[in-house]
């Protein structure tokens, strides 16, 4: 008797992208983001109504000053709210009709799927981030006190102990904002759109920063700026730049990863 043999699955393919890539996912992002706005709306203002909750608890919790480290860590969070947004470029390309109870069904799906890893490994990167920052705060500021914003940014800005927490904390967050990046870009919207593992999923999306990595590490760039602006403005630019990266980023990795045949 001959036994069936079990081929494992390829994996999925990258293909380079050049910056012309990155302005017509941008485009393509607005483009999906002004056909279906109010689905855009609403999943920046998840973000919008998220970030003043943790203003608010930080200032309950006499801790303002921590709203920058957590501001620095806030974007990194950002493509879990755009599962969402993922799914409605998703369809719009396919001609699907649109309605919330679709949407929000493939959204609440995904805690049974693989991108419920992805989550965990975002959050241990983000305690990563958290502990670092802390470290660093204590090796480089020691004795130093503040109970306010104001009084932690003049100690930052101010002094030369915060200007080597400034730089120290700048770089090492970095990195590990890259990392992170390299490892989640491609990787959640593949989890959506195809029924693979996250390892297969991380692999893919570190291969596709390597292949491209000035248009990728580019985009990335300024997927931050562009959250660290709508931040700045009282969390209100999130209600549209995040729709418009959401759906930008769908694009993106469209354009990075090989169609499955």
């Amino acid at each position: 008797m001959s036994q069936a043999t079990i081929r494992p699955r390829p994996m999925p393919q990258v293909r380079p992208i050049t910056f012309d890539d990155l302005g017509k996912a941008v485009r393509a992002g607005v483009s999906d983001f002004r056909r279906a706005p109010r689905f855009g709306l609403f999943f920046g203002g998840v973000y919008f109504v998220g970030g003043w909750i943790m203003w608010l608890l930080l200032n309950w919790a006499e801790a303002p000053w921590l709203m920058l480290p957590l501001a620095l860590a806030f974007p990194l969070m950002g493509p879990f709210v755009a599962v969402g947004l993922y799914d409605v470029s998703r369809r719009l390309a396919a001609g699907q009709r649109l309605d919330w109870s679709s949407v929000l069904g493939v959204v609440f799906e995904q805690r049974k799927r693989e991108l419920g890893w992805m989550a965990f490994v975002t959050l241990f990167i983000c305690f990563i981030w958290f502990y670092q920052i802390r470290t660093i705060m204590v090796l480089t500021l020691q004795n130093m006190s503040f109970s306010s914003t104001e009084g932690f940014l003049k100690v930052v800005f101010a002094t030369p102990e915060g200007l080597t927490f400034l730089c120290v904390g700048t770089l090492a967050g970095g990195l590990l904002a890259i990392v992170l990046f390299s490892v989640t870009v491609v990787a959640i919207p593949l989890l959506l759109e195809r029924d693979r593992d996250f390892i297969t999923a991380i692999i893919t999306s570190v291969k596709a920063v390597t292949t491209s990595p000035a248009p990728m590490i580019g985009w990335g760039l300024t997927v931050t700026a562009l959250m660290m602006v709508s931040i700045l403005a009282g969390f209100l630019g999130l209600l549209v730049a995040l729709p418009v990266l959401g759906h930008a980023t769908w694009h993106l990795y469209k354009r990075a990863v090989v169609p499955e045949t």
